[in-house]
């Protein structure tokens, strides 16, 4: 069903607990292909936010289409379409902003979260010369250069997310060959990077972040339980930034990962099926329990 004129492509698979899993930017559904396999017992749902993917690219108002509400609107009616009463929602990078701004929109749709920065509480951190150094491309973004220089020409994509798949990652992961030839076949015909930049043309920049993240009033915390991944090797969002989410949070835990980079769910996979088993009913963890100790044995 379409939100605001979008519908979503999603994939579904399993049955159980449900499972939502938002993916980032330059990225799409298939981010989640090495965590879907360890979801067993879970009905798993994965979809293309909009302008991403396959799922609906409108030429729209930005800010009223393309920004975190608009996002989590869509997840939303997915999710509700579905026959959902409430997940566990994966997110990272703008997927995490998404998976915020539904469990703040829709509480009743969203058990937990199980996310990875971007993360309230850098503050006026981010406009220091390293942070800013990194986030330059949120306003070329805004540029209609960058339309001029990369929408509808294949090479100029390939080498554009190239860098980031390979400056954002940490030292043990490598973007394939063949992932590249994925992102080149869903960003790089024409209209598709113009339709996925519209997220930071909405306002949803780190730097308007850190501007209007005022701290909120104890109540008014996210009260979503959630488990926090914060990665040692993201050029991004350092780990220092990791000591303010008890303020905006009111039943979060930080985990820290070592070794690892800005691409959750391609870098860590296995550590954020571990924390979606820890929402899940205690009857399907001891199942799975089981299960693997079933296959350790054999």
């Amino acid at each position: 069903m379409a939100v605001d004129g979008f519908e979503l492509a999603y994939d579904r698979v399993g049955s159980g607990p449900a499972v939502v899993l938002l993916h980032g930017w330059p990225g799409d559904r298939t981010d989640y292909r090495d965590l879907v396999p360890l979801l067993a017992g879970c009905e798993v749902v994965v979809p293309d936010l909009r302008g991403f993917g396959h799922s609906d690219k409108h030429v729209a108002d930005p800010v009223e289409q393309y920004g975190g509400a608009a996002q989590a609107r869509s997840v939303a009616e997915l999710v509700t379409s579905l026959g959902i009463e409430r997940a566990v929602v994966v997110g990272y990078d703008i997927g995490s902003r998404v998976a915020q701004a539904l469990a703040r929109s829709r509480p009743d749709l969203v058990s937990a979260l199980v996310i990875s920065p971007p993360l309230p509480g850098a503050g006026t951190r981010v406009f220091g010369p390293g942070p800013m150094r990194e986030f330059w491309y949120q306003q070329f973004h805004q540029l209609p250069l960058s339309e001029q220089l990369i929408d509808g020409n294949p090479d100029a994509v390939r080498a554009y997310l190239r860098h980031f798949w390979e400056h954002w990652s940490g030292p043990r992961f490598t973007v394939t060959e063949e992932h590249l030839d994925h992102l080149v076949s869903v960003y790089g015909p024409p209209g598709a990077f113009t339709a996925s930049v519209q997220w930071y043309r909405s306002g949803s920049l780190s730097t308007s972040a850190a501007q209007s993240g005022a701290v909120p009033a104890p109540g008014d915390r996210l009260a979503t339980p959630a488990a926090v991944l914060w990665p040692e090797h993201d050029p991004l969002f350092p780990r220092e930034w990791s000591d303010r989410i008890g303020e905006f949070f009111s039943r979060a835990r930080l985990r820290f990962v070592d070794g690892a980079g800005h691409y959750a769910p391609l870098e860590y996979p296995a550590v954020i099926a571990e924390e979606v088993r820890g929402f899940l009913p205690a009857s399907l963890r001891l199942a799975e329990a089981a299960h693997d100790d079933a296959d350790s044995r054999s």
